[in-house]
């Protein structure tokens, strides 16, 4: 499908330019899948596809769809300062000029940051949000799509427990909520999805061809 279909889900005309230069001219079959698993339909989406698959931007299409319609703020939820560092820099390039404002917060200060609410796309740490709710921070009530990118981490010994009650709690708190889970390994994505009240987006495409060996005395033999 060519990436200018996305016109016509009321995908803002910016987002589809800055995909454009950077050769980005067909949606990949992930993306398709997402679309038709009601992307934009306000569906939960559990999206489970390998590394380099186009998984950020289907979440990007999500939050622009619904910041151009007026429809609150896009929280991304990160598990990693450096992650969100990164989303950081590439949102911050994308959204330049468009009139919405990113801002990140990595959970250094526990507090209920009001300046937050000045802006429409918040990157944040699992912890930062934690903080955000036990602080009962006013404008969290505004948010209206949440993307939880590393969801595999659930199982993490340390940082599982927390984000699990984030989850549980954001279902509840925010009734017309999208969550878009990303992850390239979920060992259960069924069971994941059916308590995610989400559509289960599965592929195995990726755009450079995966090939396994074993290398051995400085040779790779490929199976």
């Amino acid at each position: 499908m060519d990436i200018n279909t996305l016109k016509k889900y009321k995908v803002p005309d910016f987002v589809i330019e800055k995909f454009k230069k950077q050769n980005i001219t067909e949606l990949n079959p992930a993306q398709l899948k997402a679309i038709k698993q009601g992307l934009f339909n306000n569906n939960n989406l559990l999206v489970c596809t390998p590394t380099g698959s186009g998984k950020t931007a289907i979440a990007t299409f999500a939050i622009t769809k619904r910041l151009a319609e007026h429809k609150g703020k896009a929280v991304y939820l990160v598990p990693m300062k450096a992650l969100a560092n990164e989303k950081f820099n590439d949102y911050k390039e994308l959204f330049k000029g468009s009139g919405f404002e990113v801002a990140i917060s990595t959970g250094d200060i526990d507090s209920k940051s009001e300046w937050l609410d000045n802006y429409d796309i918040l990157i944040l740490t699992v912890e930062k949000m934690d903080s955000l709710l036990r602080h009962h921070t006013p404008w969290i009530n505004s948010v209206t799509t949440v993307v939880i990118d590393e969801i595999h981490l659930l199982n993490d010994p340390k940082r599982g427990p927390t984000l699990e009650i984030l989850i549980t709690i954001l279902k509840q708190l925010l009734k017309n909520v999208q969550l878009i889970a990303l992850s390239a390994t979920i060992g259960n994505p069924e069971e994941l999805a059916t308590w995610l009240n989400a559509e289960l987006v599965e592929d195995n495409w990726r755009p450079v061809k995966l090939h396994k060996g074993i290398y051995l005395n400085g040779e790779v033999e490929f199976d």
